[in-house]
């Protein structure tokens, strides 16, 4: 075991203690920076949806923000857009925002450059042909992302999005715990993440079982929280339109 009185141990501890001082400095670099909320006036709050389409979740998600009339931002994996077509449709007619999630769910920080931005540019080029519409926005799965991943979707002409509260949506926990989670302390412009499927094998991955969920009660139980506050749920796109992205810079592998 190392200990901080061995030159090793030394540098790991000094490591460490550089790490947290950056951090401050890491969020504030806005020109390396994620969008992570939304400097707007009007009482909205931006509501996404990752790894769908689905049919179970995106399907009850659908009615639920029609009833509310709210609208969403779906990060979509093409893994699964291209099981459910039908359900991209389904979306878009809506009237919701289509991002880009990735070609399946693998981390991109864990690729090469040169493989990460090829996947980025066959992402976007195949839903921009399926929808017929400019894709904006990216989410890396998991929110991980380096400054190389970060360069190689800017340089895609795509923008990374990240978010600031969570629905907690991918744990075992209640569905109270849920509704708190996402919330607490609200404020106009947070994005709020939330998902619409689970990610599994067929998508390049291996995340365990997926968690007991009524994703289209979930998202009713939370637009009824926020509307008894004076909010209302809208996609990115639509908080945009009177509001500014506010950019912090964001480079973790931890998942969100």
């Amino acid at each position: 075991m190392q200990t901080t009185d061995s030159p090793s141990g030394f540098a790991a501890s000094a490591g460490r203690a550089a790490g947290r001082s950056l951090k401050p400095l890491i969020r504030r670099c806005t020109f390396v920076g994620s969008i992570v909320r939304v400097s707007t006036e009007r009482p909205v709050i931006v509501l996404t949806y990752d790894d769908g389409p689905d049919p179970l979740g995106t399907t009850a998600i659908l009615e639920a923000l029609e009833a509310k009339r709210a609208s969403a931002t779906f990060f979509v994996l093409l893994t699964r857009v291209r099981r459910h077509p039908r359900l991209l449709d389904d979306i878009l007619a809506a009237g919701h925002e289509i991002g880009l999630h990735g070609l399946d769910h693998q981390r991109l920080s864990s690729l090469p450059y040169g493989t990460a931005k090829a996947r980025l540019r066959d992402g976007k080029a195949e839903l921009e042909d399926l929808t017929g519409q400019l894709i904006r926005w990216m989410r890396p799965p998991y929110g991980a992302q380096t400054f190389a991943t970060w360069h190689a979707i800017r340089t895609t002409n795509l923008e990374p999005v990240m978010w600031n509260r969570t629905t907690w949506d991918s744990r075992n926990v209640s569905q109270q715990e849920r509704v708190a989670m996402a919330t607490q302390r609200p404020i106009s412009g947070t994005i709020l993440l939330a998902h619409d499927g689970f990610a599994g094998e067929a998508d390049g991955v291996g995340d365990g079982p997926e968690p007991t969920v009524d994703r289209g009660r979930l998202t009713t139980l939370i637009l009824e929280e926020f509307q008894a506050r004076g909010l209302s749920g809208c996609s990115l796109e639509a908080a945009l339109e009177q509001g500014t992205a506010v950019r912090e810079g964001w480079f973790t592998r931890k998942e969100g």
